[in-house]
């Protein structure tokens, strides 16, 4: 049951753990991240916009909402063959987890959830994990995609409850806690973080930590994103977030979910090769590979291999043999 856990750890104990020295910080959570994964490797997945824009949310941040003009180009849902053509190409980009985001407030029954259920079973049989992010569920339909051969299901809770009012009015904190109720009833892995960079305050960003870390289990994949500040949203003006406060939440999400994949998501276009070094070694394991999660835009993957030769990591399934062929193998040049 996705509820709060029993004795979780208060905020308070949060915040000192969060405000301490960074470097501190940064050795603390490296050696939780030791005990509990392995340092050097990296889990993969990608993510797809099955269906864009025209979402009936108010999310501050996002594009795909029907209540802002951020001249973003709606998209109807994708056909299957497509879908799984794409999953194709992402388990060849070394990808082991498949994501399908569709811009719905909520999943509702038919034959475009029929289709989505075909898409997941499609992907499963590919030989990659799926995940999907849809909106609200209810258990029905999670035990329907559970059934289908979903592995994981997003839904994030954005900000800490107080904050959340001032970013989304459409859908409550209770009701995005319902859902991952249905999720783990039917059996299926959560896929919960947030996004930091929303005019939050320091308790603010320590409150979401709390509400990721005592949800009972806690969640199985963590992502912590930066706002992409688009045009047209009211977030659009947002000052960039610093980069050593992404740093602090990636850092004490691992030291309190220990062991959760903490995603470095969002935003990562805006970090250095040092600043994303420092995340990885506070505890990240987990990336989006391709240029585009959704409709914002995601670090080139030949970046992303560059900079994982140059800090020793592989991606998780390749072999410690493959990834140091992979490191000595003479660059193409084209």
């Amino acid at each position: 049951m996705t509820a709060m856990a029993s004795q979780p750890l208060s905020r308070a104990a949060i915040r000192v753990i969060h405000d301490g020295p960074l470097l501190s910080l940064v050795f603390r959570a490296a050696t939780v991240h030791r005990a509990h994964h392995a340092p050097d490797t990296v889990q993969c997945a990608s993510l797809l916009s099955i269906k864009t824009g025209a979402c009936p949310e108010d999310c501050a941040y996002c594009p795909q909402s029907a209540h802002w003009n951020a001249e973003l180009e709606r998209e109807p849902l994708m056909a299957t063959d497509d879908v799984l053509a794409a999953a194709s190409r992402a388990k060849a980009a070394g990808a082991d987890r498949f994501c399908m985001g569709a811009a719905w407030r909520e999943a509702r029954d038919g034959r475009e959830f029929n289709q989505l259920l075909d898409m997941v079973a499609g992907v499963k049989a590919l030989g990659l994990e799926t995940c999907a992010t849809l909106g609200m569920l209810d258990e029905s339909q999670a035990e329907r995609l559970q059934a289908a051969g979903l592995d994981y299901y997003n839904h994030n809770l954005d900000t800490s409850p107080e904050h959340y009012e001032k970013i989304i009015t459409t859908r409550t904190y209770a009701d995005r806690l319902r859902t991952l109720e249905a999720v783990r009833h039917a059996g299926m892995k959560v896929c919960c973080g947030g996004i930091l960079g929303l005019g939050e305050g320091l308790e603010d960003r320590i409150g979401l930590i709390h509400a990721l870390a005592s949800l009972d289990p806690q969640p199985e994949s963590v992502p912590i994103n930066a706002l992409v500040a688009v045009a047209g949203t009211p977030l659009a003006d947002t000052p960039p977030l610093p980069w050593d406060a992404l740093l602090r939440a990636v850092a004490t999400a691992r030291i309190v979910m220990p062991e959760a994949y903490v995603r470095l998501s969002a935003g990562r276009t805006s970090l250095s090769e040092e600043a994303q070094a420092l995340c990885f070694l506070a505890g990240a394991n987990s990336i989006f590979l391709g240029d585009t999660l959704l409709t914002t835009p995601n670090p080139e993957p030949d970046a992303d291999a560059a900079l994982f030769q140059k800090l020793g990591l592989r991606m998780q399934g390749e072999s410690p043999a493959s990834a140091a062929c992979a490191e000595h193998a003479t660059p193409a040049h084209g």
